[in-house]
């Protein structure tokens, strides 16, 4: 039986959350109808109606800490976030993205 996210074939363990700059935190993120542990002041409503994690005006997740940088929400955080496994193709997929919009937005080296 598989147990931990790191027995799963396709997870990268060289990847670690605690060299990582949070970048799923900055994903959109759906609030299910079953997430009711989440509390309601941390969700947003798109203008299509659906229902999400609000993000603060630097477009972070607002149930992260930005001082330490983890989930200040993490036994109530949504069923989207406890599936997302570090390591995982959408985790390397994701921190892929952050570094080529951080390389493209970074000034050159002279």
């Amino acid at each position: 039986m598989m147990s931990e996210a790191t027995d799963l074939p396709d997870i990268d363990r060289s990847i670690s959350c605690q060299r990582c700059d949070a970048v799923c935190c900055r994903q959109t993120v759906l609030v299910m109808p079953e997430d009711t542990a989440v509390p309601r002041h941390m969700i947003a409503r798109t203008p299509h109606g659906l229902h999400v994690m609000a993000h603060d005006e630097d477009g972070w997740c607002v149930a992260v800490d930005p001082t330490r940088m983890n989930c200040t929400i993490y036994d109530q955080r949504p069923g989207i976030c406890r599936a997302f496994r570090m390591g995982s193709p959408d985790c390397r997929s994701v921190r892929d993205a952050y570094s080529r919009l951080y390389d493209e937005a970074a000034p050159p080296a002279e």
